[in-house]
């Protein structure tokens, strides 16, 4: 063995027992943050993107030399780098840290020394994001950076003023407000971190298994059975992982088997497991941790956004489950009885103390005015304490300590990300570019909010391709936020309906994140379940328009209680004549007309004017009338599905 792959060897088992070390030390810094005192804000920002570096480096090392089977081409070089990424990352903190010290104790201003760490600080996590998030969130990042360099030179309202090297360091390096270390930064180090961890450790503690097993005994009596388990399942397990692939690794591996061996075809099992997986980014109380963003940027407060998604969420599950059902019929799918595995035990029961204590937690200390950080707080110490009644902690107690580390990795990682954000948000501010784009849409629109929304929507899904649900939501939200709001649209709506289209973004064609990474274990062609998941996920796409014509159903801002009756029945209505449309089937094969009709007359029911929707309503009526008036048909056989 050479010196140099010993050298290598060496640095990798080092950068091993850095990552848990800093895991460590973040997951410490987070609980004691939100729960038990404060930290000098410029030390915990530097802090934490000091230690998330160090995970960063170690984690895509380990990435690397896993895809290559230790193997690594170049291996010295990728060594060197890696060095040299840690210490021009520290070196750029450290700057940032002395600089924010400076100007609290005296009139100190950037000088041109000061950029240079402030550049390596930037090409540093930018290179990061590429390693651990792809070109994606690399590109954002970088153009970010590139348009506040050159943007000057660019023609018509694209060009700005122009900045100076200094002006750009202090910008997106050296501003507590807007950059890598600003507000959002603050956000995720001080309140959405401590519920990562929280997400981690319910998996770790068996709660998560727990969970599945109550979704199979709810809808034991369904046609759909697992098919139906895995969207109550992932409806409560993705809220809280943060994660749609996660999700999907976490529950699909369990219920995408079972969805096959019903009946379903490889491509629906994977399509519904990725669309109910993507779901439970929308669904309260936590969402993926982007409630606690959302409360925090729009200032209306974390119980209010958790309420006014309640609906919106419940609509969506409600057309998986339709979709689910049509399928079924149309395949001739029966109920079919439980087996002995998947009943609920003793041991179960006393398990479910392990989901149902924290989220209580987590509800009554928000109630009882605790800050959103101390609610996350609150919930990871009754979950630890809760952890011991469950007999396989006891009997493997490290377990608890695994997924504490892999919370603090996932934060970090997730920290490594906000970077290429808070670099997009220097520059979206610096330039005013949001303000240019926002008048850019209205020109397109005229007079038209529907055609606004069409536009946003369109920019909102090519901006969240193939990016995580955070993210995606905070770029979408600094691009179309402004042009939504100008709208006369308000601001919980507007980030409601953006983000929204961050979350259908992941099963989008082509870049159908959460359908990939669901086809491998169905074991079917990615791109059939890609656009399986979007058919079933397709009312995601009708959702927020509802909810942007019809406020009342987000509850917090203008409810009242006749017409939110009268549009929640006419969108579970529309939803019902949506799915069976798309399937051409209710109970029975629809013909080309009637499917045409019920498209139609869905849409219609969602229209302001009761001219159209109460002509509508009678028009649904008679497709159902009609469709129950003739005898059930036989199910299509295996070569026509």
């Amino acid at each position: 063995m050479s010196d140099s792959t010993n050298a290598d060897s060496a640095l990798s088992r080092l950068l091993g027992i850095a990552l848990v070390g800093s895991c460590a030390a973040l997951g410490a810094i987070a609980v004691y943050s939100s729960g038990i005192g404060l930290l000098d804000p410029k030390l915990h920002r530097a802090g934490g993107f000091a230690l998330a570096l160090i995970v960063g480096v170690a984690a895509a090392r380990s990435r690397r030399e896993a895809a290559h089977r230790q193997d690594v081409p170049f291996a010295g070089l990728h060594t060197a780098i890696d060095i040299a990424l840690i210490l021009a990352g520290l070196w750029s903190i450290w700057s940032f840290f002395f600089v924010q010290t400076q100007m609290e104790t005296a009139l100190y201003d950037v000088t041109n020394a000061d950029a240079w760490p402030a550049l390596a600080g930037l090409i540093v996590f930018l290179e990061l994001c590429r390693r651990l998030w792809g070109w994606g969130l690399f590109g954002v990042g970088a153009l970010a950076v590139v348009y506040l360099l050159f943007g000057q030179d660019l023609p018509g309202i694209m060009a700005h003023a122009g900045f100076s090297f200094r002006e750009v360091a202090e910008a997106l390096w050296y501003n507590t407000n807007k950059g890598v270390f600003g507000s959002i930064t603050n956000i995720v180090l001080s309140t959405v971190f401590i519920f990562i961890i929280f997400g981690t450790l319910l998996e770790g503690t068996g709660a998560g298994a727990t969970l599945l097993k109550f979704a199979f005994l709810a809808t034991r009596r369904t046609r759909g059975g697992p098919a139906h388990a895995a969207i109550l399942a992932s409806s409560m397990f993705g809220t809280m992982s943060g994660s749609t692939v996660a999700n999907i690794v976490g529950t699909g591996t369990f219920t995408i088997p079972m969805i096959k061996k019903r009946g379903f075809s490889p491509a629906f099992a994977g399509g519904i497991e990725a669309t109910a997986s993507s779901g439970g980014q929308i669904m309260p109380p936590i969402m993926g941790a982007a409630a606690l963003v959302m409360a925090d940027l729009t200032g209306v407060g974390y119980l209010n956004v958790i309420v006014a998604a309640l609906f919106p969420a419940l609509f969506y599950y409600f057309s998986l489950f339709a979709a689910v059902t049509v399928e079924a019929r149309r395949q001739g799918i029966e109920v079919q009885p439980l087996t002995m595995d998947d009943r609920i035990t003793r041991v179960d029961l006393i398990n479910s103390v392990l989901f149902v204590g924290p989220i209580l937690a987590v509800i009554g200390s928000l109630l009882f005015g605790f800050s959103t950080s101390a609610a996350g707080f609150n919930a990871v110490v009754v979950l630890l304490a809760l952890s011991v009644i469950n007999p396989e902690v006891r009997k493997d107690p490290a377990r608890v300590w695994r997924s504490f580390i892999n919370g603090s990795k996932s934060g970090a990682t997730l920290l490594i990300a906000i970077a290429a954000i808070g670099i997009l948000v220097g520059s979206l501010d610096s330039t005013g570019l949001g303000l240019k784009l926002a008048n850019i849409i209205s020109a397109i629109r005229g007079e038209s909010l529907m055609s606004a929304l069409l536009v946003a929507m369109a920019g909102a899904l090519v901006l969240g391709m193939g990016m995580p649900t955070l993210p995606a939501y905070l770029i979408i939200i600094l691009v179309m936020g402004p042009a939504i709001q100008a709208l006369g649209v308000s601001m919980l709506t507007a980030h409601m309906f953006v983000f929204y289209y961050g979350v259908a973004s992941s099963l989008t064609p082509p870049v159908a994140i959460a359908a990939y990474a669901a086809a491998p274990i169905a074991q079917a062609n990615p791109l059939v379940t890609a656009l399986m998941s979007f058919r079933l996920g397709m009312s995601k796409f009708i959702i927020p328009f509802i909810f942007a014509f019809y406020p009342t159903i987000l509850i917090v801002e203008e409810f009242n209680l006749l017409p939110f009756i009268w549009i929640v029945l006419r969108t579970l209505f529309t939803i019902w004549l949506f799915s069976s449309a798309l399937s051409a089937f209710d109970r029975g094969k629809l013909s080309v007309p009637e499917v045409v009709l019920r498209f139609v007359t869905a849409f219609a029911l969602l229209f302001l004017s009761p001219a159209v929707h109460l002509p509508a309503l009678v028009v649904g009526a008679a497709l159902i009338a009609w469709d129950l008036r003739r005898p059930a048909q036989a199910p299509l056989t295996g070569a026509a599905r």
